[in-house]
Order: C-alpha cells, then structure tokens, then sequence
C-alpha cells in the first residue's frame, strides 16, 4: 500500500501549494476550521489533522463566506454586466472527515442537480480536489453513522487518508485522486501498516422513520417546548457542513457596481422578510421548526438523504444545550394523530 510518513507532511503540503491553494484543519489563536496552507505561521498556528474535527467545516473552500459574482454597468434602464467572478482555481481540501464531505456532497445535490446548475459553485467545485481522513475513534458528539455517513470510507472523497501511525496510508479514489498523488509521488512510498479498529460511537440516535412522521408534525405542540430555549443567534447553521443558506447584496458607486452574496441562516427574522414586509416564518419556533425540518425531512424528502451529517458541531456551540440529537429522539416519541 501507499503510505505518506506524517515527518513528510508538511513537505508534501508545501508541493501541493505550489499549484493548489491548499485548504488545512488549521488553529489560529482561537479559531479553528479550513484556512490555506499558505497562511501557516509556524510557532503560531496549528495544524489539526490528528484531531476529530474543527469549528469550521470545509464548506467555505467551494461555497465561500463572502463571494463577489458579478460588475456592472447601468445606463438608464440598461444594465450591462461587464464582468462575471466564477472562479475555477485549483484547490485541495485535505484532511476533510466524512461528516463534512457528505456536506458538501449535499451541496453539489443543491447547487448542480434537478435541472439547474449555480455556475459560481460549479466552477469553485470543478477545480476542487477532497482528501478525506478516515474517521476510527468516534468522539463524543458524533452521530454520523446514523445519517448515512460512513466516516471509515467518506464518499465522494478523491483520496483517503487512514491513520497508520507515523504514516497514513494514501487510497486514491477517483481521477482527480489520481492527478494530486502525481504531484507527491515522490514522496509516497511502499509499506504494509496496520490501520486501527473502528471503535464504537457513544453518541446513539435512531433515524429510521423520523423523516416520515414529521410530515405529520408541522403543527405539532413539540415544537413549542423544542423551541423555547432558542435564542436564534444562528452560531448552528455557521459551523454546519451543510447549510447553504445566502443572501445577495449590491455595492454600487454612481451607475457602476457589483453584486455579491453571503451566508445567512434561516434562524434570523430577516432571512424570510418579504419586501412588502410579511414574513411567513416572523415567530422564533417557526425558523427553528423550519431549520429542523428541512435538515431531516424536506432534504430527505427532495434527495433521499438528510441533511443533517451527525457531525456533532451544532450541540456544541449552542448556547443554550439543544440538542439535535435529542430532537431525534422527542420525534420519535411524540404522539402523533393518525
């Protein structure tokens, strides 16, 4: 098998960067999350591949936090776009876990299928490379294996990486696999090492049929009591892999401009305003019911898979302890009239 010797990592990171912008589990003083190796001060910064996850997922290599889409020029009532941002640099995501791979797995469902393609995604994504690392030791928080998610073998990962030690064993899975083992090969070698035993997960939750009772439960009073400590400060829908929800915006100087979009979240009033000013999710229990439905029955419903990814993030930087974990649970014993 091929295997990369960790006291070649950082070499092998610096060889990919020479063509990739090359995005790492990185700590910067106190944040933690995906940031471009290029930007690694060492003796200040932190690389974080041995850890289970950071605060920040991936997601913002190919859906970025803040991204310009097009310049324009208005002329009275013409408007001429003069210049389209769809960019198709090459970049790696490497040491991604399973969770957030299935994340932006999700996206590509949203962004490039059922007949409509968001070209600025399609162009971040078409240029985009995952090295995923193998999950063994399932932290307290994690849940995935019961959303789908196999966090030995991430899917749709283009190499995978299992922790052999002092070596982590390089799997290529695809063609883009392929073209960035290329780039290291010199680097890799020949070696037989024994990978770990997936152990068991402590976090227990049963999905099975939870998508499917809650089309029945849009008026439930269980949301009344789930939704009661939420403060909608929206911290949940930032560190998830998987919600994709943006705003656009304009910046105009005279008749020039252009326009570019943001995250935003569901959990703020003003993501569902209305232009005349009604709003059909104005109350806090209807943006928290809104946001858990469609994590795990409108998604499911629409692409056969939820969307939550059991990555566990969410639960812990709520400040008020809800716990999707435990809305699983309160589903599945709500009474329900037939």
């Amino acid at each position: 098998m091929k295997v990369l010797s960790k006291a070649k990592l950082e070499e092998a990171l610096n060889k990919l960067s020479e063509a990739n912008e090359v995005f790492v589990p990185m700590q910067k003083k106190a944040q933690s999350g995906y940031f471009p190796w290029n930007s690694f001060v060492s003796g200040q910064d932190e690389l974080m591949l041995e850890a289970l996850n950071v605060y920040q997922s991936p997601k913002g290599a190919v859906l970025p936090q803040t991204e310009k889409m097009y310049r324009y020029q208005q002329g009275g009532m013409e408007i001429n776009i003069e210049e389209t941002f769809e960019d198709s640099h090459p970049t790696i995501i490497f040491g991604a876990r399973a969770c957030d791979v299935k994340g932006i797995l999700a996206m590509d469902e949203v962004f490039l299928t059922r007949g409509y393609e968001d070209s600025f995604y399609k162009a971040r994504r078409s240029g985009n490379t995952i090295i995923a690392n193998a999950c063994y030791e399932p932290g307290p928080n994690c849940f995935c294996n019961a959303m789908e998610v196999d966090c030995v073998n991430p899917a749709g990962a283009d190499v995978i990486l299992r922790d052999g030690g002092d070596a982590y064993v390089w799997e290529v899975k695809s063609e883009k696999g392929e073209a960035v083992t290329a780039v290291i090969a010199g680097l890799l070698e020949e070696k037989e090492v024994s990978l770990p035993q997936l152990k068991p997960f402590v976090q227990k939750v049963d999905y099975s049929g939870v998508a499917e009772k809650l089309k029945t439960m849009f008026e439930h009073p269980l949301w009344d009591k789930l939704s009661e400590p939420c403060v909608n400060c929206g911290m949940c829908t930032f560190v998830c892999p998987s919600c994709y929800c943006f705003d656009i915006q304009v910046k105009m100087w005279g008749d020039e401009g252009y326009r570019f979009r943001a995250w935003d979240s569901c959990m703020f009033e003003e993501y569902s305003r209305e232009a005349g000013g009604g709003n059909p999710r104005g109350a806090s229990k209807e943006r928290f019911r809104q946001r858990f439905l469609h994590k795990l029955e409108f998604f499911t419903e629409r692409y056969g898979t939820p969307l939550c990814t059991g990555c566990g993030r969410c639960m812990i930087v709520c400040p008020t302890d809800i716990n999707i974990v435990r809305i699983i649970d309160a589903v599945k014993e709500a009474e329900v009239n037939d």
